[in-house]
């Protein structure tokens, strides 16, 4: 526990804040806890918070809480790595938090909805677990998955430009962005991919924070 405190001060972190992540010693752990972040909608305007940011605010989407997921298995002596997905236009991106057990993958991600979370590490490839979100991976009826990236090493950057940043953390963004992306639909497919079900697109619906903006909405109307 000592040792993992250590770390996250390494880091950055508040003396508070590393003792909070350093309970997290394995990526099941590191899940539950994003889980409870309640989620960023963004009121006031697009953000990409730290880790710090989020510890902080006690907010977060797919990309922070991807952070935070990176910080804490950094502090449990893993590799801090991200994967982007890529949608299809009219669609948000969504990034996830990577960990390996063995020879297998997993991931640590946070979604309002149901079924972009949690992968249990028993993925032989990057491919087959970026294909395990294609099926949910959906906007009304339509499947929007397109593209997945190669893992994303966050130890190519400072720890200050995404642990402790007090602005967004734009050069994570761009180094997602850069970073070599691979197609998950074939040529010639896309216009031919089936809408999901009805009743799947009712599940979709279901979200577990409810967005302020939309209780502002009908308080309006």
């Amino acid at each position: 526990m000592k040792s993992r405190i250590a770390r996250g001060i390494k880091l950055g972190l508040s003396q508070e804040h590393a003792e909070l992540l350093a309970q997290l010693r394995q990526p099941e752990d590191v899940q539950d806890f994003v889980n409870t972040i309640p989620m960023n909608f963004e009121k006031d305007g697009w953000t990409a918070l730290s880790v710090q940011g989020v510890l902080t605010r006690k907010r977060a989407h797919c990309i922070e809480a991807a952070l935070v997921a990176a910080c804490a298995l950094t502090m449990a002596r893993r590799p801090p790595l991200l994967m982007d997905m890529g949608a299809a236009p009219g669609d948000d991106d969504h990034v996830i938090a990577l960990f390996r057990r063995g020879r297998t993958w997993g991931a640590i991600s946070k979604s309002n909805g149901p079924y972009l979370r949690w992968r249990d590490p028993i993925y032989r490839s990057l491919y087959a677990l970026a294909m395990s979100y294609f099926p949910e991976y959906a906007k009304g009826r339509q499947k929007m998955l397109r593209t997945y990236s190669a893992s994303v090493d966050l130890r190519r950057l400072d720890p200050s430009l995404w642990v402790t940043r007090e602005k967004s953390c734009v050069e994570v963004i761009d180094l997602l962005t850069r970073a070599r992306h691979y197609s998950l639909v074939p040529a010639g497919h896309e216009s031919r991919l089936r809408d999901i079900d009805v009743v799947e697109a009712e599940a979709q619906a279901m979200n577990e924070f409810s967005d302020p903006r939309d209780a502002a909405a009908r308080r309006a109307s």
